[in-house]
């Protein structure tokens, strides 16, 4: 039943869409920094690239619609080779997350690697963001490029995403199917859906996941990806069953490679990915109900965890692994937020799916390019984000979030959709009993009477809802150039008046 939940809404997730929600101001890149990450790293393998690749039909990503580049973007493709390792544990993993592994047996692969960059490289910030792509629906996905991808785009970094699993390359079992955009090809891999383009490549098997991925990210370093391209940072990035993953790629892994300058952590669960032997799959199921994990406390780089409101209890249940801020982690929860929302699945698929009640539609991306932002700034300075409240939670066998008369959460990280509510944002599923809708979160509305109550006049609405959009941004969960997506969150509408 949950892989089947999880499978469901990571073919949600790969219909991805981008809202444009923010205007092109803020600073430009990081290539200053004062910060260097030029010390000595262990010595490793780095995979070599072919391409861009031109073959076939062309880019595929799991998004209901090709890339289209921001003026001054390219999009690219190219194969990434070599002869990975597995890792291994001697020893039972433990919940504190301080692993020492073993490198296992070698395989050869051929995968592949999606580059979005500046054209110029000079125009490029320096910062490279390499995400590990999504396949919990069967395809690549690549939900946090479209979660931060207008703070990527305006400050002129690179994204890498590295098709890091086997699924995604060779197929494999879909266990639901559901009617979005892109469906018909989940479970074929890349190979079957265009063998012209990709029919060369090979995946060796998820136990060489974590070294695919570390070889990426050392040709990505060398500047191999873009002629000419100075590269100051490298950072990770994962949601949803990726974000598993790098639970488990920091805590064993980066300690061994030190490759990244800082990780971004989005909507992990309580426990960390399981490394597998050679034959075997790794994927959510595998990892839900294990043991819960936290980061390692001794982390040498920046670690910031980004969760949603219902991340945190429920199927998830990230609580389970909450531990507190330190110099090298932060955790932001972030109230009246859900897992798979409106702005990451896209407003057409949104509409297609019947929980009941719309499906969440709060501002989770806008926080998380403010948490990016101070992520760099983090990896590149030394400055660390602000820390932020914890949601407010009712213990008990099954910790609930605390909430008020209105159904909104307590505590957490806020912003105007909840603090001058319209509407009740939550990450509580409607009424349906369709699984997807378990982790899509809610959006209710309030009764005529309670909207008069708490505004006499939509001018007051706005008025209030205004100040904690100056609010969130003084406090740094906001930024100053996604102000107007913010301001878009308002529904004066709503109210009459």
């Amino acid at each position: 039943m949950l892989l089947a939940l999880l499978v469901a809404i990571a073919l949600a997730l790969g219909a991805c869409s981008q809202d444009g929600s923010s205007d092109a101001s803020g600073s430009k890149g990081t290539s200053g920094s004062t910060r260097t990450t030029n010390a000595t790293r262990p010595k490793g393998l780095a995979a070599k690239l072919t391409g861009p690749l031109t073959a076939g039909k062309g880019v595929f990503v799991g998004s209901p619609a090709p890339y289209e580049p921001a003026p001054g973007y390219v999009e690219e493709e190219y194969t990434a080779a070599g002869t990975a390792t597995s890792y291994r544990s001697p020893e039972p993993l433990t919940g504190n997350g301080e692993w020492s592994l073993e490198s296992g047996t070698a395989a050869d692969y051929r995968t592949r690697i999606v580059v979005r960059r500046p054209k110029r490289a000079s125009d490029a910030s320096g910062v490279v963001v390499l995400e590990w792509l999504n396949v919990s629906g069967g395809v690549d996905a690549d939900p946090e490029f479209n979660t931060l991808r207008e703070e990527i785009e305006r400050q002129g970094h690179v994204w890498v995403g590295v098709s890091a699993q086997a699924l995604g390359i060779e197929g494999g079992p879909v266990l639901v199917r559901v009617n979005v955009p892109g469906a018909g090809d989940a479970g074929r891999g890349l190979k079957a859906i265009d063998p012209a383009r990709y029919g060369s490549l090979k995946h060796p098997g998820d136990a060489y996941a974590n070294d695919i991925f570390t070889q990426v990210a050392r040709v990505v370093r060398e500047g191999s990806v873009a002629p000419n391209l100075d590269v100051s940072h490298v950072i990770a990035s994962g949601e949803s069953q990726s974000a598993f993953a790098l639970v488990t790629y920091i805590n064993g892994v980066q300690p061994l490679t030190e490759i990244f300058d800082g990780f971004f952590v989005h909507s992990r669960g309580a426990s960390a990915f399981p490394l597998p032997v050679a034959g075997e799959s790794a994927d959510i199921s595998r990892s839900i109900g294990g043991t819960p994990t936290i980061f390692r406390a001794d982390s040498k780089v920046p670690v910031l965890d980004l969760q949603a409101e219902n991340d945190v209890v429920g199927v998830l249940g990230s609580v389970a692994a909450r531990q507190p801020d330190n110099d090298m982690f932060r955790l932001w929860e972030v109230a009246g937020t859900a897992h798979a929302d409106r702005h990451l699945m896209g407003g057409t698929t949104a509409d297609a799916i019947d929980c009941g009640v719309p499906i969440n539609d709060g501002p989770l991306h806008i926080v998380a390019k403010a948490a990016f932002r101070h992520l760099v700034a983090w990896v590149a300075d030394g400055v660390a984000p602000p820390t932020a409240p914890r949601l407010a939670l009712v213990e008990g066998a099954a910790p609930v979030i605390s909430r008020d008369d209105d159904g909104i959460a307590h505590g957490g990280i806020r912003t105007p959709s909840v603090d001058v509510p319209a509407q009740v944002l939550s990450g509580v599923q409607g009424p349906s009993g369709q699984i997807i809708c378990m982790l899509s979160g809610s959006t209710n509305p309030m009764v005529a009477e309670r909207l008069a109550e708490l505004y006499p006049t939509r001018k007051a609405y706005m008025k209030a809802y205004n100040k904690v959009v100056d609010a969130a941004i003084d406090a740094g969960f906001a930024l100053e150039a996604d102000r107007k997506a913010l301001e878009g969150y308002a529904r004066p509408q709503l109210l009459k008046g």
